[in-house]
């Protein structure tokens, strides 16, 4: 079986090279997933602690695993006695819903919804910018709908906040102050502490909840979850990319850097048209 022009059979074979007791292996990326206008490139790989992914799906610390994992992937192996895993994958979800919710106005489509939720991880990534192709985040959602229905569709069903009309593609939100209340109330604790930090003057020391139910009566509330979710994301993207350049080596970063600067110039040049 073969998805974006890598061949899954081609990944497993792959991971047969790495130990057995591996809790999650998963592939993403344009070589996995379609992405309009993306060809395969080099294939990269990342190890990652069970405790610290855990950690990261539930909290947020970084948002670069649980980030990957607001979008579409392609489980190869997982293995989960407790259902520990399991339950951390889907509170991720979760909180990528409530985060994006945040920021949306009352009426929306699912494909802004979507979007939203695909951007969350890249709000505030320096690389953006510079090095990535800026029509990025439109091109996951847009050949990958269905994936992220399937991936969404049981938590939208389930929001009391929510009226979704999958018919129709459309979305009705309950923005009232209680509701945001009640959302940010639900973020991870570490985006919470980070938009207690932005809003709470320093000397104050305020409670959470106190300064939460502040941001949710403020028009500008989604913009406060926007820069919450950037001084995350700003740090964590600061330090892969210097990870990125340590372990590969200055050649293959130089070089895959330059890859990268083409795919955002030819995203530009399509965009203008």
């Amino acid at each position: 079986m073969c998805a974006g022009g890598v061949c899954l059979g081609l990944l497993r074979r792959i991971l047969s090279c790495f130990p057995g007791n591996v809790s999650l292996s998963l592939a993403y990326g344009s070589g996995v997933l379609a992405q309009r206008g993306s060809q395969p490139g080099l294939m990269k790989y990342g190890v990652i602690s069970t405790e610290d992914m855990l950690d990261d799906l539930l909290q947020w610390k970084t948002l670069y695993v649980s980030g990957r994992l607001h979008k579409p992937v392609r489980i190869l192996r997982q293995q989960d006695g407790e259902g520990r895993l399991h339950n951390a994958l889907q509170a991720n979800l979760r909180s990528a819903i409530t985060a994006a919710l945040l920021t949306l106005p009352e009426s929306f489509s699912e494909e802004q919804l979507f979007t939203t939720i695909a951007g969350l991880s890249y709000t505030g990534d320096f690389r953006m910018v510079v090095g990535e192709d800026r029509n990025k985040v439109e091109n996951i959602v847009h050949l990958n709908l269905e994936e992220f229905r399937h991936l969404y569709a049981q938590f939208l069903h389930e929001s009391p906040h929510v009226v979704y009309q999958p018919s129709q593609g459309r979305l009705e939100l309950d923005k009232s102050a209680d509701t945001q209340f009640t959302q940010l109330l639900a973020l991870p604790t570490h985006l919470q502490q980070q938009l207690t930090n932005l809003v709470d003057p320093p000397g104050r020391n305020r409670d959470v909840e106190e300064v939460l139910l502040q941001i949710s009566q403020d028009p500008d509330c989604g913009l406060w979850v926007r820069k919450g979710i950037s001084t995350i994301v700003k740090r964590s993207s600061l330090s892969q990319s210097v990870k990125g350049i340590v372990t590969a080596g200055p050649v293959k970063a130089i070089r895959y850097s330059a890859q990268k600067v083409k795919k955002m110039w030819k995203g530009f040049l399509t965009s203008r048209r």
